[in-house]
């Protein structure tokens, strides 16, 4: 018997095609995705299915860095509902681009994932922004975050559904279109990270 991820998507022929990234992405079929939090060693994200973890962002509405600018009530903590926002879109990214809507998830992620940002550093008192590669686990979660995040400001006062918002950020971030916010966070970071090396 095949497990099926809500009893609906196969996971099984789906594959991660960058290998940085292949031991950060857990594909492990379940039925049901919560695990409550139970995992606490270090990475324990990793042993976390991608999907339960973009479900884990989209609870935390309109955070941006330290601060929420934008505040949707209606996202806040409830697993259910994020639960049928997913499922929604995943169904809507199927009947679109006919293919697995997992692998086109899995394939977003690694478009959108950026290879180099910056950090500050201080010599002399002063600080110097400077260019560091980004680890693979930062790199999931960090595509992952800008993937909601461009969701939550296409649908946030708009007449667009969270749904369609996240099946449409979704397709064009595995399409590597320009009207992906992720596929352009990634592009903003990295002309950073150039032109402080």
């Amino acid at each position: 018997m095949v497990v099926k991820i809500f009893d609906m998507f196969d996971v099984t022929d789906v594959k991660v095609e960058d290998m940085g990234l292949k031991k950060y992405i857990n594909l492990t079929p379940k039925l049901v995705l919560k695990s409550h939090g139970r995992d606490r060693e270090k990475f324990a994200k990793t042993k976390v299915n991608i999907i339960e973890r973009m479900m884990s962002y989209m609870q935390v509405p309109g955070h941006r860095g330290k601060k929420h600018i934008i505040m949707t009530s209606h996202a806040t903590g409830k697993w259910s509902m994020e639960t049928m926002t997913v499922i929604k879109a995943f169904k809507l990214i199927e009947s679109k681009t006919k293919q697995n809507p997992v692998q086109v998830f899995v394939k977003a992620i690694e478009n959108a994932s950026p290879r180099d940002e910056i950090t500050s550093i201080e010599y002399g008192g002063a600080r110097y922004p400077q260019a560091v590669d980004v680890s693979p686990y930062r790199r999931v979660n960090v595509a992952i975050r800008n993937i909601v995040h461009g969701a939550q400001d296409k649908s946030f006062n708009k007449k667009v559904k969270m749904f369609e918002a996240l099946a449409n950020e979704i397709i064009n971030a595995a399409a590597e279109s320009n009207e992906s916010f992720a596929l352009t966070k990634r592009s903003e970071t990295e002309k950073m990270a150039d032109s402080a090396r």
